[in-house]
């Protein structure tokens, strides 16, 4: 019995010292600054002989103790990807086995970047290369972040989290930054859990930034001491008594209050790093019996911490934007990976649908869908500061290559799709065609059908057998047949059929008088300069929406005088639509377009800058509103633009102001009345008078950034990003508004912009006798409201993998909703965002009940009959 006292003893004695021991990690990486420090080649390049080099010491160190062996953390999936293209098939398994191992570390995300200017989906598509190795070798990578950039997100927590991350680090920098150093230095939490809005999220290290230092703890190299070293280990050894000082203090009170530790990064801006041995020889010298000292991946650091740190501080705010709105110095291209992101949706939806009978018709594809998904992962690389000779040089021809990748496979996916669902639709002597919707939800909409013929027709909607109002359009010197679509179903379509004959007369209840346009829901005045100067809402008292503030009213780009342009003009007046058009010099040459609808709140708006342009220029949206909150979609979240300390999601510390994410909608409300705006091209807007230190929480008026450099740099007074938009002449904005009659309401404004972004889409019916004669037909249904269908699309290995949906629960309450589909489920998976099989679900009767945590996005396989 002593002997059984005696050990347990000495194993509580043992767990004691193992638990004060002060546990330091190094890792070694080398950070990349893409296309800045070299370009595209030699970037590839280094990767494989770095990656050829470290599996080399790995190799060679397999019978040190296990923490004096060769490690090696990849700054991003790009790394893997390019050993894969330029190694062999059994090279590539090395590496492979080298991540299995724990050797070699590589994250989810393909390459750092700004996430502040993306959409949701573009910052998940962007880890699909990730997804795909998971899948192919087994593996999970837990791992994902950014650096260098000085803002966060607060969505990017969900989002990773999604994806199957689990850990981040964070390493900021100090070139360029509007912020002071002692701003951006004092942090609350150095060690967190960074939550999104569902709760979900990753744990976060994010150390005080010690800008006094050459690259100090808290940057993104924070093992580097001096740019040119004479002796690397005593460098990084130096190191050591500063890590081992932070474990000092190990209480609640404490700025760290953790024994244990992790510094990573030595490479900074250089274009390879080989140290191997130098890390070996650190970790030597520095372990102690009091202190273990590790050459580490960046996961081993988040495993010790995740074992035994149970109750982290938690954050769920976001920090703005920075490197960010460098984007904006393209904005066009920048527009243009936008639009083609939004189009994606009624792609995928439609190849969904058309894969239902012709499982491999996008196998053609899939070179380019991969290009596609490396242009996500790609486009928004933090280096866009365009102050290097290849920045310069290289970089914006890349950028708009990355761009047209993308918006080839698009535009190449819902041609064929919607080629090939006609041919699977039974046609009749008349002419006919479908009208598809992509969105979750039925609705009814405008649709646009290209028709060359002039001669009178009647149009009728085949499943109700009735005729339907529709006027003659033109778009782009193309003529379309416009018409009122009335319950289009969800991911569904409905069959028209043009015959000739006798149209009958429906009412023109749209109403032009010079200036002033009007419908059953608003009176609009449309100035000369294109800047809306007046809206009166019919259902709300005749309320003025309008408000000038600061010179400016709405869809305003800047001008002393309203009415400087050429006289209004009409465009394509019908019972359905009515445009007007207003042409300008002042303050340059631009276009804008004002379209009402007779069955529709909606007031679509598309303007154009028709030169270039080297400044700042702004549409600015003025409102008359009182006491009202702005609300806005970032990623994966919507948030309130307020203050944390004021009932919003803004950091009150450390975070930057003055411009705000814009992806789909931006909403002002009142208790009881409220303005939504959709947005479709541009990255981000300035709430009021707002700065880089204050938020104009009160205003009413927000300007939607049409493009330019924003961001001095201190050092010279020079401005990041490219000059003069690149040379381009041409930018295309879309903007939509409506009110509301009630509070804010994020599901109403959500379907809005999703409705106005992704318009029905039309294709010709060209089936023979033996095609479907289902005059309508829908995929999917949500039982509840507040769930929205997010995407659906074939899982990348196929059809035969089934298809794969994304829905997002809007509501700050838990959901249990319950998915239906025509054909019935047949088996389901929870996934991952970017596809990997997480857990199966059980369906029901053919169909999914599912549960949704507040204001969370969740992703499925389903295999249907």
């Amino acid at each position: 019995m002593k002997k059984l006292f005696l050990a347990i003893a000495i194993l509580v004695i043992t767990f004691q010292l193992s638990a004060q021991q002060k546990r330091i990690y190094l890792a070694s990486d080398d950070h990349t600054d893409f296309m800045w420090t070299a370009n595209e080649a030699a970037y590839d390049s280094a990767f494989v002989h770095m990656l050829d080099y470290y599996l080399n010491q790995i190799d060679s160190t397999k019978s040190n103790p296990d923490d004096f062996q060769s490690r090696f953390n990849c700054d991003g999936s790009y790394w893997m990807q390019a050993y894969q293209r330029y190694r062999s098939p059994e090279q590539f398994e090395r590496l492979i086995a080298a991540i299995k191992s724990g050797h070699i570390s590589v994250p989810l995300h393909a390459l750092i970047n700004c996430y502040g200017g993306m959409p949701t989906e573009a910052a998940i598509r962007g880890m699909y290369y990730a997804g795909q190795m998971e899948r192919k070798y087994d593996l999970r990578f837990r791992m994902a972040g950014t650096m260098e950039n000085n803002t966060l997100p607060l969505g990017m927590s969900s989002i990773w989290a999604g994806s199957g991350a689990k850990y981040s680090w964070y390493g900021i920098g100090g070139y360029g930054s509007q912020m002071s150093y002692e701003y951006r230095a004092n942090r609350r939490h150095q060690l967190y859990n960074y939550s999104g809005l569902d709760g979900n999220g990753v744990i976060m290290k994010w150390y005080i930034f010690d800008e006094k230092k050459t690259a100090p703890l808290g940057g993104y190299a924070e093992l580097r001491t001096t740019m040119n070293s004479v002796n690397t280990v005593k460098e990084i050894g130096s190191m050591i008594p500063r890590l081992d000082a932070m474990c000092d203090t190990i209480s609640p009170d404490s700025k760290y209050p953790y024994n244990a530790v992790e510094a990573i990064g030595y490479g900074h801006d250089d274009l390879a790093t080989y140290l191997a041995p130098e890390f070996i020889q650190v970790a030597k010298n520095g372990t102690t019996p009091s202190r273990k000292v590790r050459v580490s991946v960046t996961e081993d650091f988040f495993k010790d911490i995740e074992k035994n740190y149970t109750h982290l501080p938690s954050e769920s705010v976001t920090y703005g934007n920075e490197w960010d709105l460098l984007s904006a110095s393209m904005n066009e291209t920048t527009a243009k990976m936008r639009r083609a992101t939004e189009k994606l949706r009624g792609a995928e939806a439609l190849a969904t649908i058309a894969s239902l009978s012709n499982s491999d018709f996008t196998n053609q594809l899939t070179e380019a869908k991969n290009k596609a998904w490396d242009s996500f992962g790609y486009y928004w690389e933090h280096d866009w500061t365009g102050d290097s000779k290849v920045a310069m040089e290289e970089r914006p021809a890349w950028q708009i290559k990355l761009q047209q990748n993308l918006s080839y496979y698009v535009d190449t996916l819902q041609n064929l799709s919607a080629k090939l669902l006609g041919q699977q639709i039974s046609q009749s002597e008349n002419p006919r065609f479908f009208v598809f919707n992509p969105l979750g939800w039925e609705r009814d909409d405008v649709a646009d059908y290209a028709w060359q013929n002039d001669y009178p027709v009647k149009v009728i909607d085949l499943q109700s057998k009735k005729e339907v109002s529709y006027q003659f359009i033109t778009k782009s010197d193309k003529k379309y047949l416009r018409i009122l679509a009335e319950n289009i179903p969800s991911v569904g379509y409905k069959v028209f059929e043009i015959r000739k004959g006798k149209p009958a007369q429906f009412p023109n209840k749209i109403i032009v008088s010079g200036e002033t346009i009007s419908n059953s829901f608003y009176k609009l005045r449309l100035s000369p300069s294109g800047a809306i100067t007046e809206i009166i809402d019919k259902l709300s008292g005749n309320c003025q929406l309008v408000k000038g503030i600061d010179g400016k009213f709405l869809n305003d780009l800047g001008i002393d005088d309203v009415n400087k342009g050429e006289p209004i003009v009409v465009e394509n007046a019908g019972p359905v639509s009515v445009t007007l058009k207003a042409v300008s010099n002042f303050p340059i040459s631009h276009t804008v377009r004002v379209t009402l609808f007779a069955n529709s709140p909606r007031i679509e708006i598309e303007n154009s800058i028709d030169a270039n342009f080297g400044d700042v220029k702004t549409w600015a949206f003025s409102f008359n509103l009182n006491n009202q909150t702005t609300r806005y979609e970032e990623l994966d979240a919507i948030l309130t633009a307020r203050l944390e300390t004021n009932g919003g999601h803004y950091a009150s510390q450390n975070a930057r102001y003055d411009w705000q994410t814009f992806n789909h909608f931006a909403d002002m409300s009142e208790d009881n009345y409220g303005i939504t705006i959709s947005n479709l091209d541009c990255s981000f807007f300035k709430l009021g008078q707002s700065s880089v230190y204050s938020l104009d929480e009160n205003s009413s008026q927000l300007s939607a950034l049409a493009g330019g450099r924003v961001d001095k740099k201190l050092e010279d007074g020079g401005y990041l990003g490219f000059p003069n938009q690149n040379g381009e002449t041409s930018f295309q904005y879309h903007f939509a508004l409506t009110s509301h009659q009630s509070g804010f309401d994020a599901v109403a404004s959500m379907k809005f912009s999703l409705e106005h972004q992704n318009p029905l889409i039309t294709g010709e019916v060209t089936g023979n006798k033996s095609a479907s004669n289902q005059k309508k037909f829908s995929l999917l249904t949500v039982s509840d409201p507040n769930v929205l269908l997010w995407s659906v699309k074939p899982s990348e290995e196929g059809m035969s993998k089934g298809l794969i949906t994304r829905f997002w629960n809007m509501s700050a309450a838990k959901s249990n909703s319950v998915i239906k589909s025509s054909q019935n489920i047949d088996s389901a998976w929870q996934t991952t965002h970017i596809e990997t099989n997480e857990k199966q679900l059980i369906p029901v009767n053919g169909m999914l009940p599912l549960s949704f945590k507040p204001h969370e996005i969740k992703t499925y396989r389903l295999k249907i009959k």
